[in-house]
């Protein structure tokens, strides 16, 4: 071989190394350090509280009709129109004391007689007498026994006192005229308590003044 096709052949072999280099990948970065981790606060599941026994709510509230009061009195059927003024003064402790009653006749007749009602399960907690139990009223050879009050009924009577009622009868009232009735009362049982009071002529409802029923709520603490 000549010098000349020497020198060619070597510089054909330079060329292909340095190809070979060109094409030969250049090594990788090194990876980049993960991330610093960022500290999170994830916020805890909220806890309902719910009372027991709490009704659930309605949409629309419905309307129903209130109870009658304990201790309370149907209206009689019948009326009486002559009209009375009426009030009732309770004067009653722990032991008991007396019912004040004081009438006044707004009537241009007379009112034969004057009924007091209430109901008979009064009874458990005030128990109300026409008078004071005191051994001269059943003494022998005591005296007289002189009472204003025409009668006291525990209903259903024979004139027509309903049942579950007790009325005492006191009388007459004339046109015009005030009657004041004290009722002796003995307590049974502590605590407050609230009863119907009517006035009547016989069975029949006298009128108040402002034309409502002759009916009183007396409330005794």
């Amino acid at each position: 071989m000549s010098r000349s096709g020497g020198v060619v052949l070597a510089l054909v072999a330079l060329m292909m190394g340095a190809c070979v280099a060109e094409e030969s990948p250049s090594p990788s970065p090194p990876p980049s350090p993960p991330p610093s981790p960022v500290a999170s606060r994830t916020p805890a599941p909220t806890r309902s509280v719910t009372a027991a026994g709490t009704p659930t709510p309605t949409t629309a509230a419905s309307t129903t009709a209130e109870p009658e009061p304990a201790l309370s009195l149907d209206l009689p059927e019948q009326t009486d129109a002559r009209t009375v003024m009426v009030t009732v003064a309770p004067e009653i402790g722990a032991e008991g004391g007396a019912l004040t009653v004081t009438v006044v006749s707004g009537a241009t007749e007379r009112i034969d007689e004057l009924v007091l009602r209430w109901p008979a399960e009064l009874n458990d907690t005030l128990f109300i007498a026409p008078f004071a139990p005191s051994p001269e009223r059943i003494a022998d050879g005591g005296p007289p026994l002189v009472q204003p009050w025409t009668k006291w009924v525990v209903g259903p009577g024979e004139k027509g006192e309903p049942d579950g009622t007790i009325s005492i009868g006191w009388g007459p009232l004339l046109p015009g005229a005030t009657l004041t009735i004290e009722l002796d009362v003995a307590r049974r049982a502590a605590g407050a308590v609230a009863f119907d009071f009517q006035i009547l002529a016989d069975n029949d409802m006298l009128i108040l003044d402002d034309g409502e029923p002759a009916e009183l709520r007396v409330e005794v603490p």
